[in-house]
């Protein structure tokens, strides 16, 4: 996987250069040679944050350093690292070390103990089924959220309060990523059935629609991220595929009722293909 990890290692070396500036989606494009999505992904499953989070963290790090080593104000580093102002440097400067710039001047602690990034790669390797997708029209409920949040299943609790009697109704979730670097990956999540609601009018449109990489996840939903280590960090480098820019879609085949059934649960994962 060495040659793999080129690419997470151009982003990296590049953000340790250009971290004091606004970073393009296209900059980042042409760094990879992915897309902003895949990117994104796989920095995260590959580094342990997001892009947006190392390029804060970079800032912060290079802010105390001047204020340990020089004489500069306080203000004069915060524009010199990257802030817009004093208030925003202060605000992510105490959130990353717990204490103030001018605290941290003050006491000269030494703040910088954490270890560098080193990008990893999964070990396992999974093999997706190649498919081709019709359209399908669903109706769905929407949340603007970042991965893994518990808002999203609060989301999927009110969705399933809605009355789905028709037959053989499937569920599925679809994942628009924001084109945004961020120190959360963000993302607008929509929680979809295949028929309409018997309570309430439901918004529809149609999902799928050509070609897929559908990976299964089996057990529950809590482990789905070691799935996508394994896509993002490792499948995806040795792929050979083109990636569409669509969302990437969770179809729910089997979905548990109980913590008991938890184990049963099964998931595909569908990432969009040209």
């Amino acid at each position: 996987m060495e040659d793999s990890l080129n690419c997470i290692y151009r982003v990296i070396n590049f953000m340790e250069k250009n971290y004091d500036h606004p970073v393009s989606v296209k900059e980042l494009e042409d760094i990879s040679h992915y897309s902003y999505r895949n990117i994104q992904r796989i920095f995260k499953y590959s580094c342990g944050e997001t892009i947006g989070a190392f390029q804060q963290r970079l800032k912060v790090e290079n802010a105390y350093k001047r204020i340990l080593y020089t004489q500069e104000n306080l203000t004069s580093i915060a524009i010199e690292v990257g802030f817009a102002n004093i208030a925003s440097f202060s605000k992510a400067f105490k959130q990353h070390f717990g204490i103030s710039p001018k605290a941290a001047r003050q006491s000269k602690e030494q703040l910088l103990c954490g270890d560098a990034i080193i990008p990893i790669t999964s070990k396992v390797v999974l093999e997706p089924e190649i498919v081709y997708l019709k359209p399908v029209q669903v109706y769905y409920q929407s949340i603007n959220t970042y991965y893994n949040n518990e808002e999203i299943e609060v989301l999927w609790e009110k969705f399933m309060e809605n009355d789905f009697s028709g037959t053989g109704a499937e569920y599925f979730g679809v994942i628009a990523d924001e084109p945004l670097i961020k120190t959360e990956i963000n993302c607008r999540y929509d929680a979809c059935s295949s028929v309409q609601s018997e309570t309430r009018k439901l918004p529809s449109k149609m999902i799928f629609g050509g070609k897929y990489a559908r990976f299964t996840h089996s057990g529950s939903y809590e482990t789905i991220d070691d799935t996508y280590t394994k896509i993002y960090a490792g499948w995806i480098f040795n792929s050979g595929l083109e990636f569409s820019h669509t969302p990437i879609i969770e179809k729910y085949e089997n979905h548990a009722e109980n913590e008991d059934d938890q184990e049963k649960q099964l998931t595909y994962i569908l990432l969009p293909l040209k």
